[in-house]
């Protein structure tokens, strides 16, 4: 099962993340070799979301990760929030 987490961003976000960028990607890169997320990313033309996709039987992994997420933290997210997605075909 996955679970996907949704960012509603703010419209400066690709200038204001920069200083954050380091951190936020470090605890992407921890989340991934705990085996939770399998990928993530901004949406683009334009930049207006992210998503970013987790493994596992609850949300909890993903709602962590927006909860310690600098993002998150510093207001570059205007709201987040966590649904089950019903993964049907794929490797997973």
């Amino acid at each position: 099962m996955h679970h996907i987490l949704f960012y509603d961003i703010v419209e400066d976000y690709v200038e204001r993340r920069a200083p954050l960028r380091a951190e936020h990607l470090e605890l992407a890169r921890q989340s991934q070799a705990r085996g939770e997320m399998i990928m993530g990313g901004a949406l683009a033309d334009p930049v207006d979301g992210v998503v970013i996709v987790f493994r596992g039987d609850s949300p909890a992994a993903a709602e962590a990760f927006a909860q310690g997420d600098p993002y998150v933290r510093h207001g570059l997210v205007k709201s987040w929030r966590v649904r089950k997605w019903m993964t049907v075909i794929g490797d997973e």
